[in-house]
């Protein structure tokens, strides 16, 4: 989705060591040296001529076949040797530390927002102080453009698509089948769920889910945001929370403060329950960064990891995308079957 920030609408001659052929030269083909200096006036002085001797020319042999000698160990070292302009293959990051487990996750997600334009923004107040108190991945990057793919990666660990205009079925694996193969439950709370205009169902990936739309028992846990705080208040909130802001409250068609007004009425009032303190984690990501940052993907957001188990005042510099996250809450509710690339995604045990 395009971000439309501030507008209120749905919207520098080498001596060669070494031939081509990887042999080096015979002496007559190496060039002889030229020297050229200038006066205290700056005029050119007749340039000097220095022919290299045999016992100079040995030693260079030696240097070169030195040189190469160690070239061929260093391609030992880094598993072979490579094509000419070849990447290097980056290894996975990994993270260190155990998740613990929890009773409670909740995951809220904005929108369309570079992480520039978040972590230390004066729009986001309340935001910055979480990310400040709690732990912040100062390196974590979305996956794609537009939303709906990112979403899908949240909870399935695939895109799936790209298409935010698309209406089928998701069948693939996902969040919500593994949590009900658990014995866990789950809940998504939109805000705005029944208005055409406020509620984007792009931004409400588990509707897509099979398991959701085959089951009229499941099709229930598709509830309003007037529920999740009811539901707090009661303390009967599932295991796993999914919670949407509407298109004004996301960031993704009204200014940042408005997201950031909704988490604090919304949010602040989950973070001092004193259950959610016992056993729960809470999460915050953007979607993906504005349409002009494709780095990885999706470009570089913001994610907030918030918990009375998570370290205080934290921030990583491992690289995330969002299938770590859909890892993070499978594995914080005890859930060993992994979907998609959530199974080989670095975990996020580093922040507790």
């Amino acid at each position: 989705m395009t971000p439309c920030r501030g507008e209120w609408r749905i919207e520098r001659t080498a001596l060669p060591l070494e031939r081509s052929n990887g042999s080096l030269p015979c002496m007559a083909c190496i060039p002889a040296a030229r020297e050229e200096s200038t006066d205290c006036n700056g005029k050119r002085e007749k340039p000097m001529t220095h022919s290299i001797s045999s016992r100079s020319y040995n030693a260079l042999r030696l240097l070169g076949t030195v040189t190469v000698f160690f070239i061929f160990l260093g391609s030992l070292g880094c598993g072979g040797a490579s094509s000419p302009g070849a990447a290097r293959p980056t290894p996975t990051p990994t993270s260190t530390g155990s998740v613990p487990g929890f009773g409670h996750v909740v995951l809220v997600v904005e929108e369309n927002s570079s992480y520039s334009d978040v972590i230390g923004s004066s729009e986001m107040p309340y935001l910055n102080s979480l990310a400040t108190q709690y732990g912040l991945a100062t390196r974590y990057f979305a996956n794609t453009h537009p939303s709906i793919g990112n979403y899908f990666m949240l909870t399935t660990g695939q895109i799936v698509t790209n298409d935010d205009s698309f209406t089928g079925t998701v069948d693939v694996d996902n969040i919500v089948r593994e949590l009900l193969a658990s014995g866990k439950t789950w809940k998504s709370y939109a805000e705005s769920r029944n208005d055409p205009i406020l509620y984007a169902k792009w931004h409400d990936p588990l509707s897509y889910f099979s398991d959701v739309v085959n089951s009229s028992t499941q099709m229930q846990n598709l509830t309003l945001l007037s529920q999740f705080s009811s539901d707090l208040t009661n303390n009967v909130l599932p295991n796993f929370s999914f919670v949407v802001p509407n298109l004004l409250n996301d960031g993704h068609s009204a200014p940042l403060r408005l997201a950031d007004s909704f988490l604090q009425d919304n949010i602040a009032p989950l973070i001092s329950n004193a259950t959610f303190q016992k056993d729960g984690l809470l999460i915050i990501v953007f979607d993906e960064a504005a349409t002009s940052d494709s780095t990885n993907g999706g470009g570089h957001v913001a994610a907030v990891i918030i918990s009375a188990k998570a370290k205080q005042g934290f921030q990583s510099t491992t690289p995330y995308q969002h299938q770590s996250i859909l890892r993070l809450i499978l594995e914080g509710l005890g859930v060993s079957s992994l979907p998609g690339a959530s199974s080989a995604a670095p975990g996020m045990g580093e922040f507790f």
